[in-house]
């Protein structure tokens, strides 16, 4: 297989179905950052080390599911009988905040990303999941998305947050408070 096609060569891509795009377009901006979303979670894997191996194969399904999302946000005949993903994602993902949310303490305020390696790590990929939404918003109000796929994004940048705070609490540091604000999380 030739890695290069000279597609690109003018800055246009093709997408699923075969119609070229700028690869400035709403819809490449969309799926190029769940791409980039999904090289950071892949760095995150690699610098998790033994402690967090009980997270592997979940970060390795959530892996699985950004390259069908790529494949669906690329995809401009997308409805809900072709999707990759489905309402079982949301589930999927609802469940693992679930999880993890009750495990380290309780905060009613906002903290600073960072402590630990890890959960500096995994606050990166929070972000970036927050810019993809961004896109994804952008993209729908030309694309008629299902409307789980916008669901997916909103609830996974919650996931990063509450691995971001296991890290930290596996790690034994204290989640740092952001100073001037107040109490914004309801108990």
């Amino acid at each position: 297989m030739q890695l290069y096609t000279k597609t690109g060569d003018h800055g246009m891509t093709k997408l699923i179905g075969g119609s070229m795009v700028s690869k400035d377009s709403d819809r490449v901006s969309a799926y190029g950052t769940i791409d980039e979303l999904n090289t950071w979670l892949g760095l995150c894997i690699v610098e998790l080390g033994n402690d967090f191996s009980d997270l592997d194969k979940e970060l390795q399904q959530l892996q699985q599911f950004l390259f069908d999302l790529g494949s669906d946000l690329a995809n401009p005949e997308l409805n809900n009988e072709n999707a990759r993903l489905d309402k079982r994602t949301v589930q999927w993902i609802e469940q693992r905040i679930d999880y993890f949310q009750n495990i380290p303490p309780a905060v009613s305020r906002f903290i600073l990303p960072g402590g630990s390696k890890e959960s500096a790590l995994f606050q990166i990929c929070r972000t970036i999941t927050r810019r993809a939404e961004r896109h994804i918003v952008t993209l729908n109000w030309t694309s008629a998305l299902p409307s789980y796929l916008l669901i997916f994004v909103n609830r996974l940048s919650d996931y990063f947050y509450a691995l971001a705070r296991i890290a930290n609490l596996r790690n034994n540091v204290t989640d740092v408070f952001y100073e001037n604000g107040g109490e914004v999380f309801q108990k």
